[in-house]
């Protein structure tokens, strides 16, 4: 058991070390290209913090563990939502632009309710109906996210959204071999600890009688989500608050359209036993999100910690149940 915890640990480093190499490779090659930086941000930044859901998710679904697979999408985005929003405000309140009230966050509530949505559709197997996310659910869900990049280009050709582009983005040009190492590096530690993280956090659970589910919902679904919690922690203490609520919104998007879009596209993903209490409660907390970003558009101290409470209420539930 031990050395099973050592690997899930490596393994977490690994996809952690992985993601902010890539992303930074990835940069580095936009800003080479010319890429203003408003697309930057909102696509190859936004994508390099999911990346950890997404090696997690496309690993567990290749090797049959769809519950792992689906309860680190859910658990990401209630986690990413409810903790490290919270957690952010309670470092620093968070100001909410019209843009991300109006635009942003709807969309990321269209994203959770297309979730919910395919994950209630059934098939016959075996004599009985069961839940799953079919091939067609998937590329519904990449559909929508051609759709979002759509918007995202949109927005970045659109003077008022330019002028809102993350400071933490300003950064020298990198040359071109060290972006191609950078993206090396990063490919290499998010397949290798994507492998490990799965593999370990699939023991674990066995041998301790805890469900996939209950596994993908908070120990994958919080480990994979530290890249989000350490960018937006930051960038609530520097006064960014762009970024920390942009990482967040940004990366629920991505989450859902893309990884779970490709994932059921590569492989159909049976639902298992995420419950409609999960689901609720997933799209609950965007909900929470928004009805706080329309008091005075500011995310408050105290506001914060209703969302981290909310999170800690839920994650005592998941182990109660366990």
């Amino acid at each position: 058991m031990f050395l099973t915890v050592v690997l899930l640990l490596v393994g977490i480093a690994l996809v952690l070390l992985g993601a902010d190499k890539l992303t930074d490779g990835a940069t580095g090659l936009a800003r080479r290209f010319n890429v203003t930086e408003m697309v930057i941000g909102l696509t190859v930044v936004a994508f390099g913090t999911s990346l950890p859901e997404f090696v997690t998710s496309f690993m567990s679904a290749l090797k049959g563990s769809s519950a792992i697979s689906i309860g680190n999408i859910v658990g990401s985005n209630t986690f990413n939502v409810l903790m490290i929003v919270g957690c952010s405000a309670l470092v620093s309140p968070i100001i909410i632009s019209k843009s991300t009230i109006h635009k942003d966050i709807p969309f990321a509530i269209l994203a959770t309710l297309s979730l919910i949505v395919v994950s209630l559709d059934a098939v016959l197997d075996g004599g009985q109906f069961e839940n799953l996310i079919s091939r067609t659910d998937g590329l519904m869900l990449l559909g929508l996210f051609a759709v979002f990049m759509f918007y995202t280009f949109s927005i970045a050709r659109n003077k008022d959204g330019a002028g809102e582009q993350p400071q933490a983005l300003q950064i020298a040009p990198m040359s071109y071999g060290r972006i191609f190492l950078y993206v090396i590096l990063g490919l290499a530690g998010l397949v290798f600890g994507g492998n490990l993280f799965v593999d370990a956090a699939t023991e674990i659970a066995l041998s301790m009688g805890v469900s996939e589910t209950v596994v993908g919902l908070t120990l994958v679904a919080a480990g994979t989500s530290l890249p989000e919690l350490a960018t937006s922690i930051v960038a609530a203490r520097k006064g960014s608050s762009a970024i920390a609520i942009g990482n967040v919104v940004g990366s629920n998007i991505f989450n859902i359209f893309f990884v779970m879009g490709f994932c059921a596209t590569v492989s159909p993903m049976p639902v298992g036993s995420i419950s409609y209490f999960d689901l609720g409660l997933m799209l609950l907390s965007v909900l929470i999100l928004w009805c706080f970003s329309y008091t005075k558009r500011t995310i408050e101290r105290w506001e914060g910690g209703v969302m981290v409470a909310v999170y800690l209420v839920y994650l005592a539930y998941l182990i109660h149940q366990a």
